[in-house]
C-alpha cells in the first residue's frame, strides 16, 4: 500500500514514539455484500461499516471515533485510495450502546454493502454484532469494545485492537500492588464489559495474593441514586475502590462517595475515560486513576496528528479517536495485501499483519486475534483532565 504524504509524516513520528507508543500511515477498505458472501464489488467506493453510539450518553465516544476514522478516510482518498484508485466510503450506522440498536446498525450495513467493519465501543453491544458481521463473512476490526466474552466466540473474522478486559485486569492488579493497596472493592454495571472486568480482576487478585477483594458488587445503570452501594462500599472500608461501568454512573458514585466521606483512593476503568466524568463528579473526580490504552493528549509525539484532527473537526480529539483511525488504516492495509474485498482474502491478511504501525505500537495479532501486549496504562485526573500517571513499563 503506498504512503501518503500525512503517512510519512505520521511515520517520522512513529520513530520517536515507539518508545511509549505511535505511528502512522494510510488504510482504506473494501466493496459490497448483501449476499454474506463478503466479496463485495470490483469497482466503485469500498464501503467500511462504523457502528458506534452516536446516540445515547455514549453519543460523545462515538463521535470522536467517527472522526477518527473519517480522518484516516479523507487521508487516503486524497492519496488516490487504494486498489487502483477506489475510495473509501464510511458507513456510519447508530450502535447506541444498545444490543437492539446495534443489530439493526449492523444488518443495515451489511445491506449498504460494507466489506470491513471497524466499529465497536460497547461490548454489550458489540456482541450481538458478531454473528451478523460473520454470516456476512465481513471483517470485523473493533477498536474499542474489549470485553473478554468477545474473545470468547473464537470467531475467525473478529479481531481486536485494544487491549482486552483480561489485560485490562493484569494492569489494574499491577497498579494496585506497585501502589501497596490491600483492599479493594470492584464495583461493576452488569454490562458485559464491566462485569468481565470485574470478574476477571477479582480472579486475578485471588491467584496472586497481595491484595484483598473487601467488596464485590453490581448497581444498575440509567439510575440517579446509587446510596445503597455507597453505604456498602463506606462498610466495606477499602483502600481503593476499582469502577469497572461507564462514565455517567462512575460520575454520579464519586461524587455521592466524595459526600458520603470517603477518604481512599477510586480508579475507574476505560469506559469512564471521558471529559464528561470530571463534569458529574465534580471536584471529586481530582486524583482518580484510570485504567486505559493512551489517549491522544497522552502519546508522545502526537502533536501533528492532534492538529490535523482539530484542522478538520475543530475540536480535540478524545478517547478511542487514535484506535479508530487505526483501524481504518489496517483495513486499507490488509485490503491491499489481500488484492481484492473478498472477506476470506481480507481475514488471512490481517492474520499474517507482522509490525504495522499503530498508535500502541507494531501490531501482531495472537492466535485468538488480540493484541500481544494490551497497551494499558494508568492515567490520573488533574485540573479535571486525564494526563499519564504511569506507564507501567
Amino acid at each position: 500500500m503506498k504512503i501518503t504524504k500525512r503517512s510519512t509524516m505520521l511515520l517520522g513520528v512513529a520513530t520517536a514514539v515507539l518508545l511509549a507508543t505511535a505511528g502512522c500511515s494510510g488504510g482504506l477498505l473494501g466493496g459490497g455484500g448483501d449476499g454474506g458472501d463478503g466479496g463485495g464489488e470490483e469497482s466503485g467506493p469500498i464501503k467500511l461499516a462504523l457502528v458506534v453510539p452516536i446516540s445515547g450518553s455514549s453519543a460523545p465516544t462515538g463521535a470522536y471515533m467517527e472522526n477518527g476514522a473519517q480522518l484516516a478516510v479523507d487521508e487516503i482518498n486524497d492519496d488516490g485510495g487504494i486498489l487502483d484508485g477506489r475510495m473509501l466510503e464510511l458507513d456510519v450506522e447508530d450502535e447506541a450502546c444498545d444490543a437492539q440498536q446495534s443489530v439493526a446498525g449492523a444488518n443495515k450495513a451489511v445491506s449498504n454493502g460494507a466489506v470491513v467493519s471497524v466499529g465497536g465501543y460497547c461490548s454489550g453491544a458489540t456482541l450481538p454484532e458478531i454473528p451478523i458481521f460473520e454470516k456476512a463473512n465481513i471483517p470485523m476490526i473493533i477498536p474499542a469494545a474489549n470485553s473478554q466474552d468477545i474473545v470468547n466466540q473464537g470467531a475467525k473474522n473478529v479481531f481486536m485492537i485494544n487491549g482486552t478486559g483480561k489485560q485490562q485486569s493484569t494492569a489494574a492488579l499491577t497498579f494496585m500492588k506497585d501502589q501497596g493497596f490491600k483492599t479493594v472493592a470492584l464495583v461493576d454495571d452488569n454490562t458485559s464489559y464491566s462485569k468481565d472486568i470485574n470478574t476477571e480482576t477479582a480472579k486475578q487478585i485471588e491467584e496472586d495474593g497481595s491484595v484483598t477483594v473487601a467488596l464485590s458488587t453490581s448497581v444498575t445503570p440509567g439510575e440517579s441514586d446509587y446510596s445503597a452501594v455507597v453505604r456498602d462500599i463506606m462498610g466495606a472500608n477499602p483502600e481503593l475502590v476499582y469502577w469497572t461501568g461507564y462514565y455517567q454512573e462512575g460520575g454520579l458514585i464519586i461524587n455521592q462517595l466524595m459526600n458520603a466521606g470517603y477518604t481512599g483512593k477510586i480508579m475507574v476503568a476505560d469506559g469512564s475515560v471521558d471529559a464528561s466524568l470530571s463534569e458529574i463528579a465534580g471536584a471529586g473526580a481530582e486524583g482518580v486513576y484510570a485504567t486505559m490504552t493512551q489517549t491522544p493528549d497522552t502519546l508522545e509525539g502526537a502533536e501533528d496528528w492532534i492538529a490535523n484532527y482539530k484542522e478538520a473537526f475543530g475540536s480535540d480529539p478524545g478517547p478511542y479517536s487514535t484506535q479508530s483511525y487505526d483501524a481504518v488504516r489496517l483495513a486499507a492495509q490488509a485490503i491491499e495485501d489481500a488484492g481484492s474485498t473478498d472477506g476470506d482474502a481480507i481475514i488471512k491478511a490481517l492474520e499474517a499483519i507482522d509490525g504495522f504501525e499503530m498508535f500502541s505500537g507494531p501490531l501482531k495479532f495472537t492466535p485468538e486475534h488480540t493484541l500481544s501486549s494490551g497497551g494499558f496504562v494508568i492515567l490520573v485526573v488533574k485540573d479535571g483532565a486525564f494526563v499519564l500517571e504511569d506507564d507501567l513499563s
